[in-house]
């Protein structure tokens, strides 16, 4: 659990606010002249999200500080063990708040000069814990094709003479079988079960809170009747699950009332929350429990190893020695893969817009995935989180002015009273997925070498329950 330690609140305080402006809690200096978001994520006219001892991150009055303290017959040995994590995303962070939970000692080391501000940074904001069924089905290939056909499709492919590019699609179709998905399904449903869990325990015992968590129920949207009878027919927990016509819409949520839906699956159970600001969340807790040190803007080059164990991180010019490690690096894992070390992870570019909601507009207060579509809508508090989009495009991570002008006209279309669309803020990400969907979350032939990576949209659903699988691995 976790205990309040009041003494440590302003240490905590300037610990995040150094985070965020790019240095860490040691007082070393980033390089000059990098970009905010680099390899995995783009995003355009965001405001600074950087705090200051006046003004906490999102307007919160600033906590008093945390030290985290684990199960006490690990703590001995976890005192003695330093576990190094590659990635400051939402399951690297995750993973390292697990770990230090049992009281192990973790250094966490990110490429980029701030925390979360690659594909953690403003995704769809939806805790979908029952609604994880993998992309790979049977009959999607067939669908991607009259997708690609589309101007405004949600899935865009863009073949490259990249060998990675054609595995991971060939290992796709592969999977587009339904007894495949419906076993990579119920091992998803598992482990979004798990982390939902975990997520609850965290928050009920170590009182983490302050990331616009809320649980306001999961609605998945059809436009037509045949599509509506398939997904009844896919329901993946049918005592959590109910099937609503248009009339029960309306009394589910005001705001759909004049949505072009003609029925849905509700799932009450289901969360929202902010992606970005529970990364920070974490990272303030790390800071302050003392067994956490964050090296930011140090892009790992190498693994170093010797019989089969890796003894350190190349970085730059300088060397990281390591006992343990962890690599949640996101699409860029495949790159630090060692000999006889595959990873079947390819970047999947989603877009999102985040619209402010004011006082004359009507948002929806449930979560809304528009099916045929194929986009999601999220209150986040004052604003609305409109997320979509597929594209297997390798690792160009600019952000497509007409995509994103796709999604806005849609989501006008759909609820056109939910929020200011014009003011939207425009983001896109590399989302890191397996061509099953399934992440990797393992052991290796090398001795001292984990994995938790490769979860594609669902990082954020399925990130503490990953960091708890991964924490049972390296016991």
């Amino acid at each position: 659990m976790i205990r309040q330690h009041s003494r440590r609140k302003v240490e905590a305080v300037q610990g995040t606010d150094q985070l965020l402006q790019g240095r860490n809690c040691h007082g070393w200096q980033p390089r000059q002249g990098c970009p905010a978001v680099t390899a995995a994520g783009q995003r355009r006219r965001f405001p600074s999200p950087t705090p200051t001892a006046r003004q906490p991150p999102h307007g919160r009055a600033p906590r008093a500080a945390v030290t985290v303290a684990g199960d006490g017959a690990h703590r001995s040995k976890g005192m003695n063990q330093r576990v190094t994590v590659i990635g400051g995303g939402v399951v690297g962070l995750a993973s390292a708040y697990a770990l230090v939970r049992q009281g192990w000692q973790v250094d966490l080391v990110e490429a980029r000069d701030s925390l979360a501000s690659a594909t953690s940074f403003a995704n769809g904001g939806q805790l979908s814990y029952r609604y994880v069924a993998p992309l790979a089905d049977a009959g999607v290939p067939w669908q991607a094709l009259g997708w690609m056909l589309q101007g405004d499709s949600p899935l865009r492919l863009r073949l490259r003479l990249d060998p990675a590019q054609w595995r991971w699609l060939a290992s796709f179709l592969m999977a587009c079988r339904s007894s495949v998905n419906r076993r990579n399904a119920t091992q998803l449903l598992a482990l979004a079960l798990q982390s939902q869990a975990t997520l609850a325990r965290w928050r009920e015992e170590d009182g983490l809170d302050g990331f616009a968590w809320r649980r306001n129920g999961k609605l998945v949207a059809f436009r037509t009747q045949r599509a509506f009878a398939h997904g009844r027919e896919q329901l993946l927990d049918p005592d959590h699950q109910h099937a609503l016509d248009a009339t029960d819409l309306r009394g589910l949520d005001p705001a759909l009332a004049e949505a072009p839906f003609v029925g849905g699956v509700f799932t009450p159970a289901e969360e929202v929350a902010d992606c970005h600001r529970f990364c920070l969340r974490l990272a303030e807790r790390l800071l302050a429990s003392g067994q956490c040190r964050m090296l930011l803007g140090r892009p790992v080059t190498r693994l170093l190893a010797q019989d089969h164990t890796v003894v350190a991180l190349e970085l730059g010019h300088e060397r990281l020695s390591v006992q343990r490690l962890v690599l949640c690096a996101g699409h860029r894992s495949a790159g630090l893969a060692l000999p006889g070390l595959r990873l079947p992870v390819y970047p999947l570019k989603g877009y999102s817009l985040t619209a402010p909601i004011e006082a004359a507009h009507e948002a929806p207060d449930v979560s809304l995935t528009d099916y045929e579509r194929k986009i999601v809508y999220a209150r986040l508090d004052d604003q609305l989180r409109v997320a979509a989009m597929v594209d297997i495009v390798g690792y160009d991570d600019s952000v497509d002015a007409g995509r994103l002008r796709s999604m806005r006209r849609s989501a006008w279309e759909t609820l056109p009273q939910a929020a200011d669309y014009q003011q939207a803020v425009e983001w896109a990400g590399m989302r890191p997925a397996t061509p099953s969907g399934v992440p990797i979350i393992d052991a290796t032939r090398y001795r001292n070498l984990w994995l938790n990576l490769g979860h594609g949209a669902l990082g954020f659903t399925l990130a503490c329950g990953s960091a708890q699988r991964l924490v049972k691995l390296l016991r």
